[in-house]
């Protein structure tokens, strides 16, 4: 099945979602992430149209989060390697990250082989949701180098050295470290046409469906085919990094990234039930309509 998925949404299957929880993560940053996937629906009024579909991976069965609340995991990571291409997109939490990368611990090699399944298979759209400082794990492995991103902002100087660190171990560029952002978008959506930039959701698109192949809105808009080519020339194969910043920012970067899969309806509707007030942040060489 997963071999063969080239869109998020295809027929309106549900997005996989993989949830990495490592001991001592923040609960804040799981929660309203969760929240938010888990009212998504193609159909607002019928619940089996849900459109994502939520996975959580432990070391253990139960995972004590930095609050003392315990989250029963449904995989361990051994098992969430083994499915990992089953997968679409990758929440990386906040909470005990210095331990995890002093350690070198779970979930970086679940991050890293995340990545590497995009660079060998371009044609399937895969995302990667940091939420607070759940972005210093994607900075240790490198993910985040040549790309923007932000983070907890009391943790900023920390999140710079990471940065920097990573640019000097893989010898590449840099990152650009956006300060008050609430979350920031890197290779944003592919659905183009031949003479189209692959990096820009074009203004005069604010407004009108532009929803994934399989999707009602993505049926009721121009059909555009996208650009497999052009996903593989970009880096990391495509692969969509969102870094969020706070704890609230989580939910921010949810609803982009169901507005990305989804439509822009179905997060509005989203945030309405959840009674949110949707920040926008920040999309690079984009904008967020």
């Amino acid at each position: 099945m997963a071999a063969n998925k080239t869109s998020a949404i295809a027929d309106q299957e549900p997005v996989d979602i993989l949830f990495a929880l490592q001991p001592g993560f923040d609960m804040l940053d799981f929660a309203g992430p969760l929240a938010a996937f888990s009212k998504a629906q193609h159909n607002p009024t019928d619940s089996s149209t849900k459109a994502f579909e939520v996975t959580l991976a432990g070391l253990e069965p139960q995972v004590l989060s930095a609050q003392g609340t315990i989250v029963q995991s449904q995989i361990n990571f051994k098992e969430a390697h083994e499915r990992l291409e089953e997968f679409d997109v990758l929440v990386v939490l906040g909470g005990n990250v210095d331990e995890v990368v002093k350690k070198e611990t779970e979930p970086l090699g679940l991050i890293t082989a995340f990545s590497d399944l995009q660079k060998k298979d371009p044609a399937r759209e895969r995302t990667v949701l940091s939420v607070s400082t759940g972005s210093h794990l994607l900075a240790r492995e490198g993910i985040l180098c040549g790309l923007s991103a932000t983070t907890l902002s009391d943790h900023l100087t920390t999140f710079e050295n990471l940065c920097s660190d990573a640019a000097t171990r893989y010898l590449t560029e840099r990152t650009d470290v956006i300060e008050d952002a609430r979350y920031v978008v890197n290779n944003l959506r592919f659905e183009l046409t031949e003479d189209e930039s692959p990096y820009t959701r074009r203004a005069s698109d604010a407004g009108r469906p532009h929803g994934r192949k399989g999707s009602i809105s993505f049926k009721e808009s121009n059909t555009r085919r996208e650009s497999i080519a052009r996903r593989a020339a970009m880096r990391l194969g495509g692969l969509r990094v969102i870094t969020a910043g706070a704890h609230g920012a989580g939910v921010d970067a949810a609803l982009y990234l169901v507005s990305a899969l989804v439509d822009e309806q179905c997060a509005e509707e989203v945030a309405r039930s959840m009674q949110w007030t949707w920040t926008k942040g920040v999309v690079v060489d984009g904008l967020d309509v």
